[in-house]
């Protein structure tokens, strides 16, 4: 039975973790002001990413964490999500990325030990579009209804459009792509901070969708999809209250997760309706979120293969 979400996911510990002026080029999430101010940013962000990983073991979440290693550099290490997905028919999928210094994430040891302990079946690499200068950053760019088959994406220099095609061919989705925007007009870099799916609701930011009839066909899907639809704002958004990843644990519970600072910019009504769908979890990562330009749904690779057995 296909799921929408997983028990189990993996993280990657930072070993350099800083402001990437190479993703700044069109991540308005970054703040470059911050980073002036900060000398130990990866020290705070490692601590930041050990009392998150400790709140999801702590809810029932397996979290499998690799380390990664301080040659060569990676600043955004963090957020493995943007360069690979699992899926539940024992695939992988590998994705090109817009910035060349995030291209040394993709760690052939760690898809070594990944193929070691699941059944791998089939790896879908789209990296070679990078030659071309044409991108699809995982699921961030890519929000995926899994049980419906249904793949979204707003287009941006990070999501292009026919790559999202070949995605849909090799992996089944169906597309919804559509345009949105910041508040200043500027197309939003990733699809996954101003959406986030649930298996029985759906979080985005409205306003952030400036053609009506865009707007009209994904609200039509989604009460096709039979998805609660929570409205966030642009202000909430940019309080990253759209990063956010349904996960379940190992008793079926079902647990929305977020950062802290996406949590306190919802109103209690919203918070009232995200509750009668999951458990919310919320932790502090400021320091990756100011300098990162991501947040937590960034830092969780969804894990749906099946595990092998010794």
């Amino acid at each position: 039975m296909v799921a929408q979400s997983t028990s189990r996911i993996l993280m990657v510990r930072p070993a350099n973790f800083g402001f990437n002026i190479q993703t700044a080029k069109n991540n308005a999430f970054q703040n470059a002001r911050v980073a002036l101010e900060l000398d130990d940013e990866n020290s705070r962000a490692r601590s930041e990413f050990d009392t998150f990983v400790s709140k999801l073991k702590a809810k029932g979440i397996q979290v499998d964490v690799w380390d990664d290693k301080s040659k060569p550099e990676k600043p955004d290490a963090v957020f493995p999500n943007n360069w690979i997905s699992f899926h539940q028919d024992n695939s992988i999928g590998l994705y090109p990325m817009f910035a060349p210094n995030r291209r040394k994430e993709r760690d052939p040891r760690l898809l070594d030990w990944i193929k070691s302990q699941f059944q791998v079946d089939k790896l879908v690499d789209f990296t070679m579009y990078e030659n071309e200068g044409i991108f699809l950053e995982g699921t961030g760019s890519l929000i995926l209804d899994r049980v419906n088959k249904v793949a979204y994406a707003c287009i941006s220099a990070r999501t292009h459009d026919m790559l999202m095609d070949r995605f849909c061919e090799r992996f089944g989705y169906r597309k919804m792509s559509f345009r949105a925007v910041d508040q200043n007009g500027i197309d939003i870099y990733h699809t996954n901070v101003m959406m986030a799916m649930g298996d029985s609701f759906v979080v985005i930011c409205q306003e952030s969708i400036p053609d009506q009839k865009e707007w009209s066909r994904l609200e039509k899907q989604f009460h096709k999809s039979k998805k609660e639809i929570v409205v966030i704002s642009w202000k909430q958004m940019n309080q990253f209250a759209g990063n956010m990843l349904l996960l379940h644990n190992q008793k079926g519970e079902k647990i929305l997760v977020m950062s802290s600072r996406a949590y306190k910019s919802l109103r209690s009504a919203q918070v009232k309706q995200i509750k009668k769908h999951c458990k919310i979890l919320h932790s502090d990562i400021k320091t990756i979120e100011d300098l990162g330009g991501g947040s937590v749904r960034c830092m969780m690779a969804e894990v749906f293969l099946t595990p092998k057995m010794y």
